[in-house]
């Protein structure tokens, strides 16, 4: 049987103000077609479909019909919760949906009960889904020796090995957990949730061994972390950190034997990001940069000092730009006096309209405008007086 790992959707996500389910709905239609293509008989969500606890009606509509074209495919669908998702909302109809071959795995109650998938003959392999367990919310339940997310998760598993060592007393039997969490030696990005206060309780990958194949969600770059233990990434990228990485899923051939393959699975998208830097001058006109005309772009400007309609200028080439930084060549500049300090030290009025400009941009005005100042501040001066 071919599986095909996926996480982090995140329906109804915006990209810097931009709304992204256009791009979403195109990345789902071709989902359908490779698992349609490929004979695909099981798409794993390994939590995070949605980006907020209550989504808008046009995307729960959006996934509604992904779900009917997945089944419609001939796959069976395994869904988990994630941080992002509202579990119950998520997991409303579960044993009406199973019915036909959506699998929701949003409770507690449900860790210890898996999809069984065929491989054929009399093989079948049990895909046990692990949701999002926020410690503070199910410790007690699940009688886990602590509060965070190592105890907790261990006392999850732990109830899936018991299930598993049962049936497979009763039967051979290969097995999946999918799990939605930060596993040690995950590389991040600047799109996730953070999981925990200060980056612990990172999830040790010894507490993932003996099961055939781990799918991760929560890391937002496909990667590797065992042969065994991969997240899937998402399928778009949601921060200019995720420009550089590959984006698409896993696709698993599953034997009676166990895995026989892994292999990384990819397809081009609209939404293309770029991470520009360099001199205005030099962005706006240099041939190797016709590719970001149509991309997202982040772009440092490196000019000493700051171009004046900076970004109205650059949308005129790239008008999918969507952030700016300013960060002049050479590194830091000399350093300048605190804003304080010029407060303090400033002789006049004009010294101190000055001082703030030149704070603010990193040089002196010109003669212009401190001329333009000048008369700005007489003109105040001449008021006062006729009062």
């Amino acid at each position: 049987m071919k599986i095909l790992h996926t996480s982090d959707w995140h329906l109804g996500r915006s990209f810097h103000g931009v709304g992204m389910l256009p791009a979403q709905a195109e990345w789902l239609d071709r989902l359908v077609e490779v698992v349609a293509a490929e004979g695909v008989g099981a798409v794993l969500v390994a939590g995070d479909v949605y980006d907020r606890a209550l989504p808008a009606v046009d995307v729960v509509e959006l996934l509604d019909r992904t779900l009917v074209r997945l089944t419609e495919a001939g796959a069976q669908v395994v869904i988990t919760s994630g941080n992002h998702d509202s579990a119950v909302r998520l997991g409303f109809a579960s044993a009406l949906l199973e019915h036909g071959g959506v699998h929701l795995r949003t409770r507690v109650e449900d860790l210890a009960r898996p999809v069984l998938l065929p491989l054929g003959d009399g093989a079948q392999i049990a895909v046990y889904g692990l949701p999002y367990l926020e410690p503070r919310l199910v410790a007690e339940s699940l009688a886990a020796q602590g509060p965070g997310h190592i105890p907790v998760t261990s006392a999850a598993l732990g109830r899936i090995r018991a299930d598993l060592a049962r049936r497979r007393s009763e039967a051979p039997l290969r097995s999946i957990v999918m799990a939605h969490t930060f596993a040690g030696g995950g590389a991040s990005s600047d799109s996730e949730r953070s999981l925990s206060v200060g980056g612990l309780d990172v999830v040790p990958l010894d507490l993932f061994e003996g099961f055939d194949y781990v799918a991760l969600g929560h890391l937002h770059g496909r990667q590797e972390l065992a042969p065994s233990i991969r997240y899937s990434g998402s399928p778009l990228a949601y921060s200019f950190s995720e420009a550089t990485q590959a984006k698409g899923a896993w696709l698993l051939d599953v034997t009676g034997n166990g895995i026989a393959s892994v292999e990384p699975l990819g397809w081009a998208t609209s939404h293309r990001l770029a991470v520009l830097r360099g001199p205005i001058e030099a962005l706006l006109t240099a041939p190797e940069h016709v590719w970001a005309e149509t991309a997202y772009c982040h772009v440092t400007l490196t000019d000493m000092e700051r171009p004046q309609r900076a970004m109205e200028r650059l949308r005129g080439r790239f008008p999918l730009a969507v952030a700016l930084a300013f960060e002049p060549e050479g590194g830091a500049r000399e350093a300048v006096a605190s804003y304080s300090e010029r407060l303090a030290s400033a002789r006049s009025d004009l010294d101190l309209c000055c001082g703030f400009l030149e704070h603010v941009r990193g040089r002196e005005p010109a003669e212009p405008e401190r001329s333009a100042l000048v008369e700005a501040l007489e003109a105040v001066r001449l008021a006062e007086v006729s009062r």
